[in-house]
């Protein structure tokens, strides 16, 4: 503002020459900082959280802004915009109608409600005061949908969009169909997918470069090669292969899909409710060092997770359910457990990826990791890329071969090191968690659908650029090195050796 008043009085001009005086636009800036502060501190105020928003060291960094800041007139939703199409029902309201052939043992029709959230459950105890809810780890596609419907950026207008959504529920009807000995009837929705896609004039616009749907469980559900094999074939079709495919697991030799989080048990309305929860996290009390939220597979001694039961048994230090099934589905013993402890084990379990890596996130407790496969080459988007600030790896064929013992590592571990890493998986927490989609005028803050959309933008841009450029952006690499793309730094260009490579 000096530079600006002193090019002023450096006129000609009559009135005090040589006596800097702030410029109007200098007093409304003042005028609006002190009005915004004064909003600030009176929302503050009504949520009764002053103190620790004000006084707590780690506030400003707590929560990732949602929007930087705009200046006057300018357009919010510049590079944002994005059009859904409006789908006929078989695509996805027809399938969640028929939720009850979605499983043999998990009442589906319960967690569709809520727009994918599940039932709502009453708050307290190891649950946020208010927006807990019973999620289920498949429900990510209507979870996207519903957040979609409500986006402030969202145009009826195709042609002014930067990407395009496609509102499939492509996991429900893969789980519907998965035991289905006749091939056809697998791929006949992927097939009257892609037919109805390829037929509209949005994808012709860019081959369906700009579009991208979510698939809402492991990918190898839609891998299926040839005319045997597990799954449907909607992830080999060429034109699918030309979209960008969210799911809760990624495959880590292609380079279409992308890992984006499980749903965990938290669904914040505003600031507040992330801010509360996060102070409750740093407050808890953890009596155990570490704990293992799983449960034993039967018949099996010899698995990484007998193993893990067999170590934490013995263990003064560790907790587990043990022989108390009914735990692994009550959402309120499993943040209790969580919340407990120093550290989570996540295991591979029925696929490479854990919903209860999500929810130990939420629960502040440090992910201890045995494949690289359960995080880090998967939620490249919303993880830090250097796992050692917020998890550990402990090589699951060092346990499985009885080579190390999990709590001597962990102990090995300074105290301040572990603050400081339990501070990391804190101030992740609204990265990973999936915010209430009525939310919209108390939230600043990025949940997990902003990066995964962010980043999908990002993708769309640099592929129109190139495009207008008359090349093409590649960033689809197939392979054993496929992951290392997705690793590299920016900048880097070439892969090479990593660490990971003995695991993948």
């Amino acid at each position: 503002m000096a530079s600006v008043a002193a090019d002023k009085s450096g006129g000609g001009g009559g009135g005090g020459a040589g006596l800097l005086r702030p410029s109007r636009m200098c007093y409304l800036a003042v005028l609006s900082m002190a009005f915004w502060s004064l909003i600030f501190y009176v929302h503050s105020a009504v949520q009764g959280n002053v103190a620790s928003v004000l006084l707590r060291p780690a506030a400003l960094t707590s929560l990732p802004l949602l929007t930087p800041f705009l200046m006057a007139g300018e357009d919010r939703c510049a590079g944002r915009r994005v059009y859904m199409y409006e789908m006929p029902k078989r695509f996805n309201a027809d399938l969640v109608r028929d939720c009850r052939e979605y499983s043999r043992t998990t009442d589906m029709c319960k967690h569709v409600l809520n727009g994918g959230f599940g039932p709502a459950l009453p708050g307290g105890g190891s649950l946020p005061e208010r927006g807990a809810y019973d999620s289920d780890q498949y429900t990510v596609a209507l979870i996207y949908h519903e957040r979609m419907r409500r986006y402030e950026c969202l145009t009826g207008d195709p042609a002014a969009a930067d990407a395009v959504f496609v509102p499939f529920y492509a996991g429900f009807d893969a789980a519907m169909n998965l035991w289905k000995s006749d091939l056809a009837a697998r791929d006949a929705l992927p097939l009257d997918l892609v037919d109805w896609l390829t037929r509209r004039p949005e994808w012709r616009a860019m081959g369906g470069r700009d579009h991208f749907w979510v698939a809402a469980r492991p990918i190898w559900d839609f891998y299926r090669g040839g005319d045997d094999g597990w799954g449907n074939a909607l992830m080999t079709y060429p034109a699918i292969q030309n979209t960008t495919v969210l799911t809760v697991e990624a495959n880590p030799w292609k380079g279409i899909d992308f890992g984006v989080p499980f749903p965990s048990h938290f669904h914040p309305s505003s600031d507040a409710d992330v801010l509360r929860w996060q102070d409750r996290m740093r407050r808890r009390d953890r009596r155990w060092l570490w704990a293992f939220a799983g449960a034993p597979r039967p018949g099996s001694t010899s698995t990484v997770r007998a193993h893990i039961i067999e170590q934490c048994t013995i263990s003064s230090s560790c907790t587990h359910f043990g022989s108390s099934p009914g735990h692994y589905n009550s959402p309120g013993r499993i943040m209790e457990l969580l919340e407990s402890a120093d550290f989570c084990i996540q295991p591979r379990g029925d696929s490479n990826a854990r919903k209860s890596t999500f929810d130990s996130m939420l629960a502040g407790c440090i992910p201890v990791f045995l494949h690289p496969a359960s995080a880090y080459v998967q939620y490249t988007w919303h993880l830090p890329r250097d796992y050692h600030i917020y998890s550990v790896f402990i090589p699951f064929t060092d346990v499985s071969r009885r080579n190390a013992s999990i709590e001597e590592r962990l102990r090995k571990i300074p105290p301040a090191t572990v603050a400081r890493m339990r501070e990391e998986v804190i101030r992740l927490i609204p990265r990973v968690t999936y915010r209430d989609p009525a939310a919209t005028t108390q939230v600043t803050f990025k949940d997990a659908f902003d990066v995964a959309v962010d980043a999908v933008l990002d993708r769309v841009a640099k592929r129109r650029r190139a495009a207008a450029e008359g090349s093409q952006y590649v960033d689809v690499f197939d392979g054993h090195d496929s992951w290392k793309h997705d690793l590299l730094e920016d900048g880097q260009k070439l892969v090479g050796p990593h660490e990971f490579d003995p695991y993948l």
